[in-house]
């Protein structure tokens, strides 16, 4: 029984009842909102799930617990919720680690159960136990709270405390252990409270401080909004488009939030990747940071671009950890909040006096306008005869149908993608700061789930990031999601070949552990696991095979081969586009 819950008042009134521990989980989790679980069912877990189903639960069962946690991540960004992922005892949950670590890094939270044997078996001194190792300990550096579930009647404190911990400052995932024994118990408890009652929801910023800020942007020259990716995971693009218009500023996009906030898609450019952005940055004399860590991809507010025109720029950072601010670089007004309450106290503070678009503003959207049409004319003839990065980038994202999901994957293609993009999605799912490949199949899977299948979700990839996880093209089936897949094919690892030409010359090495066999055909793989398969070899008629592809209502993968040379940059990277800017983030020392 969980006694702080259970008054004596509560238990006359007949509100207290019994309910299996696995029970009370559903129950706790739907009081947040939520009711999905991603993971492979085991006997430590059969009877949530069961329970899960009967409670009307989207069930997602992917085909390898990595996976698990990649699809839990990116049903996440969708919600702008913790996602629940379960994985078995012992190899299971060391699969998923991977995820935890990943969503660690990037910032997303998400709630891990891990089934462990019973503790009288756990705790002996014995060797050669099946399907075990210690497991909480392990976790401890790759997730913000890691813990075990000793007693039934821990249940509630300790998921309670999970959201809080994985919501609280930068968000991030946890780790709940569940020995054998313990899910099965029965507890006495009445119905789950809501997050209100136990945690703080959205906290607000200090009414100072706003003003502080508000009296910054009225008398800047040219304030800038730096939006990055958790806006999109907090679902708060229009309280930042109302912000932004309020501000009457250009937005630039950190290289992990480049999600378009609708409505604003013309006044947003890409930070680095455009020449307009170079000029807004030199111009800003006042940033306001919203959703990003101001980290390595945006040379911490300090170096490279910001170290050009007004570099005594004041900073404002909305930011829900007080721990972050000051850490990558001196902040003038710090709004410490969660982003879903501080924009709107600060849009309150400047409705009295709205400012006027910068005067520059039409002149930078016509310029990028321009940029991103130039792209598209450019002749795209390649020696081999197979099709250009560029043009697969081009003709893939203007075929985008304008309420699409975007997924990403992939080392040169993605670089190519921050170039030669045409559309303007309004969710971008990518790994930007752990930088790892293999999470695109699942972030789209989890993505799309999130959305109920309603929208259609685009996945741009190379080949060496779709092969980690392409087994779960089983689940885009099942599902029967409303997936594209485009694959640029050039049978090697692309980035890791121009790391060889640039170290030692072109010619000079074999290059040994990036090439692999030019036999594969990812049409046909998609065709065997129950998707749809098209083969596409002339960069003009992609745009059309991805129209009919969404036309025809079935899951499917789009192989394209692309030429190699061009995609890896010809000799030492030199025609990648903006690579030389892409490696500025790995500066090392010098940020």
């Amino acid at each position: 029984m969980y006694g702080e819950e259970k008054t004596p008042a509560a238990a006359a009134s007949g509100s207290v009842r019994k309910i299996k521990v696995y029970e009370r989980i559903l129950e706790l989790f739907e009081a947040e909102g939520i009711k999905t679980v991603f993971g492979i069912p085991d006997p430590n877990f059969v009877h949530l799930f069961d329970a899960a189903e009967r409670r009307g639960w989207d069930i997602v069962t992917p085909h390898h617990e990595l996976a698990t946690g990649f699809m839990a991540e990116g049903w996440a960004r969708m919600k702008g919720k913790p996602a629940l992922a379960i994985a078995t005892l012992g190899p299971g949950i060391a699969l998923a680690s991977g995820a935890m670590m990943d969503a660690l890094v990037e910032n997303c939270p998400v709630i891990f159960i891990g089934g462990q044997r019973a503790r009288i078996t756990e705790r002996r001194v014995r060797r050669g136990r099946i399907q075990f190792i210690q497991q909480e300990d392990l976790f401890k550096n790759s997730v913000k709270w890691s813990t075990s579930i000793e007693y039934a009647d821990q249940t509630d404190e300790t998921f309670r405390h999970a959201f809080r911990v994985c919501q609280s400052g930068t968000p991030g995932p946890v780790y709940i252990e569940y020995p054998s024994h313990v899910i099965q118990q029965e507890l006495e408890v009445p119905a789950a409270l809501p997050p209100s009652a136990y945690r703080l929801v959205e906290p607000g910023a200090d009414g100072n401080m706003v003003a502080r800020a508000a009296a910054l942007i009225r008398n800047a020259e040219c304030p800038v909004l730096l939006v990055g990716h958790a806006v999109q995971c907090t679902r708060a693009g229009q309280k930042v488009r109302e912000l932004a218009q309020l501000m009457g500023c250009p937005v630039l996009q950190t290289s992990g939030g480049n999600a378009f906030i609708e409505g604003i898609e013309d006044r947003t450019f890409p930070y680095l990747f455009a020449e307009v952005a170079d000029e807004i940055v030199a111009k800003a004399d006042v940033v306001v940071a919203i959703g990003t860590e101001i980290g390595e991809p945006v040379h911490y507010g300090r170096g490279y671009l910001w170290a050009k025109g007004k570099v005594d720029r004041k900073w404002i950072y909305v930011e829900l950890d007080a721990e972050a601010i000051g850490q990558n670089r001196p902040i003038d007004v710090p709004l410490v909040g969660d982003l879903r309450s501080v924009v709107p106290q600060l849009c309150a503070a400047l409705k009295g006096s709205p400012r006027q678009d910068h005067p520059d503003l039409p002149r930078w959207i016509e310029a990028d306008r321009k940029r991103l049409a130039a792209l598209a004319r450019q002749d795209f003839k390649t020696g081999s005869g197979r099709v250009h990065t560029g043009q697969w980038v081009i003709e893939a994202t203007k075929a985008m149908p304008r309420n699409a999901i975007h997924a990403r994957d992939g080392g040169c293609t993605v670089i190519f993608t921050w170039t030669y993009l045409q559309s303007k999605p309004h969710d971008v799912i990518w790994n930007q700061n752990f930088g790892c490949l293999g999470t695109g199949l699942p972030y789209a899977v989890g993505a799309s789930i999130a959305d109920g299948g309603k929208r259609p979700v685009l996945f741009t990839t190379s080949d060496s990031a779709f092969l980690y996880h392409i087994g779960e093209l089983e689940v885009v089936h099942r599902f029967n999601l409303p997936m594209v897949i485009v694959v640029g094919v050039d049978h090697s690892w692309g980035l890791e070949v121009g790391v060889y030409k640039r170290t030692f010359g072109h010619g000079n090495s074999n290059e040994p552990g990036v090439h692999w066999s030019k036999d594969v055909r990812f049409d046909k793989i998609a065709e065997g696991l129950g998707c749809q398969g098209m083969y596409v070899d002339k960069g003009e008629e992609l745009g059309a095979a991805i129209t009919k592809a969404f036309a025809s209502g079935r899951p499917t993968v789009i192989h394209v081969p692309i030429d190699p040379v061009i995609n890896h940059g010809g000799n030492q990277n030199l025609d990648t586009p903006n690579y030389d800017r892409f490696r500025t983030w790995y500066a090392e020392g010098q940020q």
